[in-house]
């Protein structure tokens, strides 16, 4: 029945399109992802988890595009029955939305409805593409190309007390501007701003800019400040962090140093958020595989991040690679703490490509905690972590 579900979902989909689309392409995903981790919930755990996504994209003409995504994400074996359970409980529009260049303003693009978005390197808006789920946004989208200068301006809604899953208003506004061929690399300028309504609002800034750069030498280095009102709670809080890596071995190893620091309280009592929020970002990506740091500052009570790493990959043959990257995290300001180390993490990936449409990637982390991360409540043990993921695309 779930097959028949898509089956007439994708019909729905080819039926809405326009009969004269100049070009209409259907994509799709299946990623089953085994993982194990010891210890979860005072025990050990493995559970596989799906995506399943179809997709279609129409050329409605030389100006108009549109594109609908349809998801669904379920854990192997959740259903209630072989046989009985034929409900759609996790089918969902992942994204869905038209998209316009117009004939006089050909450097001016407007994306309007559901869009994933990726800001500079995922930083503090991305898609979280590792989670299954992945994150989309809700609203309108402008992007501005004049040369080696772009400039996104985004209105987001976040949520909408007219809902009944929300008693209270939210948005995100933004301007994200990138300036190219700015010596070896490319410079990026941002300005977010998220507020929502309530009992305790929110109006708070984050602004920075970041900078990229390749060759001999490849590196980045990024900064950030907020400002204004958290959950009724005058904020001040900043970020900063870089790092730099070369290759050696004909292009097929790299090295590569990173240093982050992400503000804390240092003293939570002041009545003044000190620590950094990282708002809709991307943090598998920077602060270690085993996912103990995702949501900032709560899987840190409050104390910030300091996270020192050494990343190394090899690439043995084509459509191979081989990763290990060691962290040391510690907290931004100790303050009660017994200590301000909170563990070290060692991640091990190893990824093969078959062919354009498959590849398979095998993951093993190791976490050794120190006193600080059982004392704030995330892990009063060392922690080992396994993944097998398959991706097959279309």
């Amino acid at each position: 029945m779930r097959s028949t579900t898509w089956l007439a979902t994708a019909a729905l989909l080819a039926l809405t399109l326009p009969a004269d689309a100049q070009e209409v392409r259907f994509s799709g995903q299946v990623r089953p992802r085994y993982e194990f981790r010891d210890p979860s919930a005072g025990g050990s755990d493995s559970f596989t988890s799906m995506r399943i996504r179809a997709a279609v994209r129409a050329l409605v003409d030389e100006n108009l595009s549109i594109f609908i995504q349809m998801q669904d994400v379920r854990l192997w074996g959740e259903e209630g029955s072989t046989l009985g359970d034929f409900r759609a409980d996790n089918l969902d529009v992942h994204q869905a939305y038209l998209r316009y260049s117009g004939e006089q303003l050909d450097w001016l693009t407007a994306t309007i409805g559901r869009q994933e978005t990726n800001f500079g390197g995922q930083r503090l808006v991305g898609a979280v593409g590792w989670t299954q789920q992945g994150r989309s946004f809700d609203g309108a989208r402008l992007d501005i190309a004049q040369n080696r200068t772009t400039v996104s301006l985004i209105a987001y809604t976040l949520a909408d007390a007219t809902a009944p899953a929300h008693d209270e208003d939210a948005q995100l506004f933004g301007a994200y501007g990138t300036v190219g061929e700015v010596g070896p690399g490319a410079l990026d300028v941002y300005l977010l701003h998220d507020r929502g309504t309530g009992d305790s609002p929110t109006n708070q800034s984050t602004f920075g800019s970041r900078f990229a750069f390749t060759g001999n030498i490849s590196g980045r280095f990024e900064a950030s400040i907020q400002r204004g009102d958290r959950a009724g709670t005058p904020v001040s809080a900043y970020m900063f962090g870089g790092r730099l890596g070369t290759t050696f071995g004909e292009g097929r190893a790299g090295l590569t140093l990173w240093y982050d620091y992400l503000s804390g309280d240092s003293d939570p009592d002041d009545g003044e958020a000190g620590v950094f929020s990282t708002l809709y970002a991307t943090n598998h990506k920077f602060y270690g595989f085993a996912d103990l740091f995702l949501n900032i500052p709560v899987h840190t009570a409050g104390a910030g991040l300091q996270d020192v790493a050494v990343k190394f990959n090899w690439t043995p043959a084509d459509g191979v690679r081989f990763g290990a990257d060691f962290h040391s995290f510690s907290a931004a300001q100790q303050g009660t703490l017994s200590t301000a180390h909170f563990a070290n993490e060692l991640d091990l990936t190893l990824s093969h490509r078959y062919s354009e449409n498959l590849g398979v990637t095998a993951g093993l982390s190791f976490v050794m905690q120190d006193d600080a991360l059982g004392e704030i409540g995330r892990l009063g043990e060392d922690m080992q972590w396994f993944y097998v993921m398959f991706d097959a695309i279309f």
